[in-house]
């Protein structure tokens, strides 16, 4: 979705919640949430940003606006629209972060939202941004080693890492100072680890997947792919997730 049709969207849920205006912000989250849960970001953004004039310190009201403004970076095919929405998700998952600094799921919106916009930056910021991604997630670790969104993210973090060539990790270190070291083998260990925490989601499966398939292990890459492509689409990643996937075993063929 474009800026310009959020904005047409937002206007008539304004209108809408205007005219209801006796709404509690439980019951402007309850109808976000409702949003949410179908996908539909620019509606449920509009209610929470209502929510939010209404009680601008709730950390919850803030994290749930910087998802849906994660969803419409997702959405827009311009790369200049995904990183303002992008940084504008990043802002709310500060102030969420400034305001509960003890809450894991502050930590884990900036490691998200970080990592949703680092493919579509300069190589400057993007070295910039590894480390971030690497503390916010660390961060979250530490508050709950049992989230499995956060091995996810740091798996991802390592493979990402660990595919960049010595030649081009020895030119990013000279123009842009030096990048860190991700490990194939620490990746598989953390998405082993997300999927032992949660095995009800296909990211960590097929994930997983693609790192033994960097690792040369193409019969466990195909099984773990094909386990999470046999899996039900539930989250906003999943149809991405099981393109990357179906890459993957084009390439093992």
């Amino acid at each position: 979705m474009t800026l310009a049709k959020f904005c047409n969207v937002s206007l008539a849920i304004v209108l809408s919640c205007t005219a209801a205006s006796a709404e509690s912000v439980d019951e402007l989250l309850e109808k976000g949430d409702a949003f949410d849960r179908r996908f539909e970001a620019a509606k449920a953004l509009s209610v929470y940003l209502i929510a939010e004039k209404a009680d601008p310190k709730n950390v919850g009201i803030l994290l749930r606006i910087a998802r849906q403004y994660r969803h419409l970076a997702q959405d827009t095919s311009a790369k200049k629209e995904k990183l303002e929405l992008g940084r504008t998700a990043l802002l709310y998952a500060q102030r969420a972060a400034s305001l509960a600094p003890n809450d894991p799921e502050t930590h884990l919106s900036i490691a998200i939202t970080y990592g949703k916009m680092l493919p579509f930056m300069g190589s400057k910021e993007q070295v910039e941004t590894s480390p971030r991604i690497k503390n916010a997630v660390d961060r979250t670790l530490q508050l709950d080693p049992r989230s499995d969104s956060a091995w996810h993210i740091l798996g991802r973090w390592n493979r990402t890492l660990a595919e960049i060539s010595g030649l081009k990790r020895a030119l990013a270190g000279t123009l842009y100072g030096s990048l860190p070291k991700g490990s194939k083998e620490e990746a598989a260990k953390c998405l082993e680890k997300a999927i032992a925490l949660n095995p009800n989601r296909l990211m960590h499966y097929i994930e997983l997947g693609r790192v033994y398939a960097l690792m040369g292990r193409k019969n466990d890459a195909r099984k773990f792919i094909n386990k999470g492509l046999a899996m039900p689409d539930v989250e906003k990643d999943d149809p991405e997730m099981k393109t990357k996937g179906r890459e993957t075993l084009e390439k093992l063929r």
